[in-house]
């Protein structure tokens, strides 16, 4: 059984607590959101516009956008022969439903590739200038532990570095 990243932050600051370091703690700690940031930025907000702008990505949103429009025209028609039709009628509404649904799981993982893909590239590209502005981050605001938010339970909104962190990766 493994140990998560929580757990593992919980027992270091519960480890230091136990040994009497608190002059740790006494020095400035902070979080950071580095996923939301990243994807926060100016360039990756114009780079999520430029795929959404693609023929073949708007495609995607539209055929994903018309599957839910028929899904739900077919829940109306449905819902209002559903007494009356035959057991037979049921029968066809739910197997053009389960298509309808199979058709939007497709449409959706697509959009999902499409979209991890770009964060890929984003994270990639942008990976130099995190570590560069998480440096001088930490530097101008004295930070002697810096944590991610997503292992962090609670965090006062004081110790959110990610609004600063965001403005500096859009400097770069």
């Amino acid at each position: 059984m493994g140990i998560s990243r929580v757990s593992l932050v919980a027992l270091t600051l519960a480890g230091l607590l136990s040994l009497g370091a608190t002059n740790a703690f006494a020095e400035k700690i902070a979080v950071v959101d580095v996923g939301r940031a990243i994807f926060n930025t100016d360039s990756a907000k114009a780079r999520l516009k430029q795929m959404q702008a693609k023929p073949e990505y708007a495609a995607l949103q539209a055929r994903y956008e018309s599957i839910g429009a028929d899904i739900k025209a077919l829940q109306k028609d449905m819902e209002t022969s559903r007494l009356t039709a035959s057991s037979q009628k049921n029968a066809e509404y739910q197997k053009k439903m389960d298509y309808l649904q199979a058709d939007l799981e497709l449409v959706a993982r697509k959009l999902e590739t499409e979209i991890k893909s770009l964060q890929g590239e984003i994270m990639k590209e942008l990976q130099p200038k995190v570590v560069e502005v998480i440096q001088e981050l930490v530097k101008a605001e004295k930070v002697t532990l810096l944590l991610p938010r997503e292992v962090v339970i609670y965090a006062p909104p004081e110790t959110d570095l990610t609004p600063k962190f965001i403005e500096r990766l859009n400097k770069k």
